[in-house]
Order: C-alpha cells, then sequence, then structure tokens
C-alpha cells in the first residue's frame, strides 16, 4: 500500500486526482491522509468524492 499525505505542498486535489490515476494504472492501493488539511474547509469536497465513486466503479476498485 503507498500512503499519501494529502496536505503535501497545496493540499488540493490535484494529489488526490493524480495518485486516484496511479493506483488504478499501476492497480496498488493507495491510502490517502490529511486531505486538503491546509485549505478553508479541509477534507473532501462533493466533486472529489464523486470522481472517487466514478473511478472506483470503472476500475472495480474497494473504497473506504
Amino acid at each position: 500500500m503507498i500512503i499519501i499525505d494529502g496536505s503535501y505542498g497545496e493540499g488540493g486535489g490535484q494529489i488526490l486526482r493524480s495518485a486516484i490515476a496511479l493506483s488504478i494504472i499501476t492497480n496498488k492501493p493507495i491510502e490517502i491522509n490529511n486531505i486538503r488539511a491546509k485549505r478553508s474547509i479541509p477534507g473532501l469536497r462533493p466533486q472529489h468524492l464523486s470522481t472517487i465513486k466514478i473511478l472506483a466503479e470503472l476500475s472495480d476498485a474497494e473504497v473506504s
């Protein structure tokens, strides 16, 4: 499992999108912590969660 600190750099959704794309391509599981931690409203936004759900369905991935 690859563990990613989602607060790294500007801590935005790009880390999430890139990590998920690489996980799907390499077929390796990931865990993302502290996503958007430095933002005024931290955590996943609805658009991020929707994207994760769609990609999970397309790639037959397990999301928790």
